[in-house]
């Protein structure tokens, strides 16, 4: 019966994706207005769809661009920036205006946001929330034909750890207990070493625990964080916002994507000599935008420059199921310093993890978690406090984070169902990523290091320098300008590398291969045409 449902709603959808066909009206004119670029790419034009809205230079209203914190006005986010505007824009249009472009759809790379983009959620994940979130469907014998026995079972033993089963309250502002004793068994599973569910604090994603401990660190501009770059924007906004310094830390693009101890010292240095404290260091693995999975020897060499400069690890490990090459395997940071001989009292460190990545994808329920170790009971009472002005992180977000640190075991009525599910899921992105980086590597002047892991391809692009000033014409970076054209020509949405940071006089710029198998082919001939159009036109 349970079959029987999932696959009548299949056939739904399907039915439902088929039935709009594109019909054809003509208006060529408003894409040349939408891609008019904007007096200055670090400030993304914003698209109202508000008939009342008011012009800028409107200054008598109380609050102006003149009045608002000068750090929000620093603050920075490509990833749903300008070009993703004008893709919106274009999205709306294509509604009436069909035949006004060379595409009949907007095709969003931009962002890791695997179900907008057709992956279909975990079902054991699902089947679990459901019954966690409509508590009468364990009351009908129904239920029992549609739903695992597994599932139910587990959406019992979640309802019990919640007073009053009420899935709709507050939690404690770390987050459920029961819950967070499952996330600790599962890291303690994972690494081989102890985890304290007290060390938990759980999130909305893994974005509200990287400003938590941005406000925890940062207290001035004398303050710094270590960052990679090419970066993930999440951390200079973030460290923008709370007005500390980013400290720069190159990866080495040559190497793929290595991250240099020799070029950690040398940043190091920099910013002592400018009179910056640097606080933390933050690494991303798998890398993103980079896609890079770091060595175990290399782990270690990072742990020991943190306890020998007395820096806090931020260890962002959000894409720790995303490993697509034999060679390489993720290692949590927490496992290679335990693994080291260092414990609480040796270095200070927080591992955040989401349920927005690895095979489940669920970036819109909002779940994640923080580990924070090697912190005096004084410090984490504050970071306690900090968690708390929040009061909690919903509750569907907490349940899932919990499920995506205790799947089904073998034996469970759902576990070979979530083994194929998941397996199927990983096998395609690795399949996706290899045929985009063959694709990109053929391009005439671009090279694309392998995606080791993550969901991006972060290639480097050659300009012509007639394309360069062409951009600088138009007031935009290079890769932006780039990236606008293959919008217009495409509907192919990817963020300029400019907007990650780079080293300068290089440009890049990040592709998911998130879009389905089915995708990628029309995704590479559109883009190969598209490329090769670029460079004829502006070949020097």
């Amino acid at each position: 019966m349970r079959r029987f449902v999932i696959g009548q709603a299949k056939n739904l959808i399907d039915h439902t994706r088929r039935r709009r066909q594109p019909d054809h009206h003509s208006n060529l004119r408003l894409l040349s207005l939408l891609l008019l670029p904007t007096a200055s790419d670090s400030s993304p034009r914003l698209f109202s769809s508000s008939s009342s809205d008011m012009s800028a230079s409107d200054s008598s209203l109380p609050v102006t661009l003149d009045s608002i914190n000068p750090k929000v006005l620093k603050c920075e986010y490509a990833v749903r920036g300008e070009i993703v505007s004008i893709a919106q824009r274009l999205q709306d249009d294509l509604k009436t205006n069909k035949d006004a472009y060379p595409f009949d759809e907007i095709i969003y790379c931009n962002i890791g946001n695997p179900q907008s983009l057709g992956q279909q959620p975990i079902t054991f994940f699902r089947e679990v929330l459901a019954l966690c979130s409509h508590t009468a469907l364990l009351d009908e014998s129904a239920t029992h034909g549609l739903f695992s026995s597994d599932s139910i079972d587990r959406a019992w033993k979640i309802l019990d750890q919640i007073p009053g089963k009420a899935t709709g309250a507050y939690s404690h502002s770390q987050g459920i207990k029961g819950l967070r004793d499952a996330i600790a068994a599962g890291i303690e599973a994972r690494d081989g070493f102890p985890a304290d569910p007290n060390d938990i604090f759980m999130t909305d994603g893994a974005s509200p625990g990287v400003h938590m401990m941005m406000q925890l660190l940062i207290s001035s501009e004398k303050d710094g964080i270590l960052c990679p770059i090419p970066q993930y924007p999440l951390y200079s906004a973030s460290i923008a916002l709370h007005g500390g310094s980013l400290v720069p830390y190159y990866l080495d693009e040559a190497s793929g994507w290595g991250l240099e101890i020799s070029e950690l010292k040398k940043q190091l240095e920099d910013a002592k000599s400018k009179g910056i404290t640097v606080r933390a260091l933050a690494v991303i693995n798998p890398g993103n935008p980079t896609g890079q999975v770091l060595s175990e020897e290399n782990q270690r060499d990072i742990v020991d420059f943190c306890k020998k400069e007395g820096l806090v690890l931020l260890a962002d490990e959000v894409y720790q199921e995303n490993v697509y090459v034999p060679d390489k395997k993720f290692n949590s940071f927490k496992k290679v310093a335990r693994s080291m001989g260092y414990g609480e009292k040796d270095i200070s460190l927080v591992s955040f993890q989401s349920i927005s990545k690895g095979y489940y994808g669920e970036c819109g329920k909002r779940g994640g978690y923080m580990e924070v170790t090697g912190f005096t009971s004084d410090v984490r009472e504050q970071i306690y406090k900090v968690a708390s002005v929040n009061l909690c992180s919903n509750i569907s977000g907490q349940i899932l984070a919990s499920l995506v640190m205790s799947p089904p075991k073998p034996g469970d009525d759902s576990y070979d169902s979530y083994i194929a599910e998941k397996e199927g899921i990983l096998s395609s992105l690795a399949t996706r990523a290899k045929t985009l980086e063959e694709a990109l590597n053929k391009l005439e002047g671009v090279t694309c290091n392998r995606a080791e892991g993550a969901m991006y391809l972060f290639p480097c692009i050659n300009l012509p320098q007639k394309a360069i000033a062409a951009a600088e014409a138009a007031k935009t970076a290079p890769d932006a300008f780039y990236c606008k054209r293959l919008l217009n020509a495409t509907g192919i949405v990817v963020v300029p590398g400019s907007g990650f940071r780079q080293v300068p006089g290089t440009w890049h710029f990040r592709c998911t291969i998130l879009p389905q198998e089915d995708k990628i082919p029309a995704i590479v001939n559109r883009l190969t045409e598209f490329h090769k159009s670029f460079m004829d036109e502006y070949r020097d």
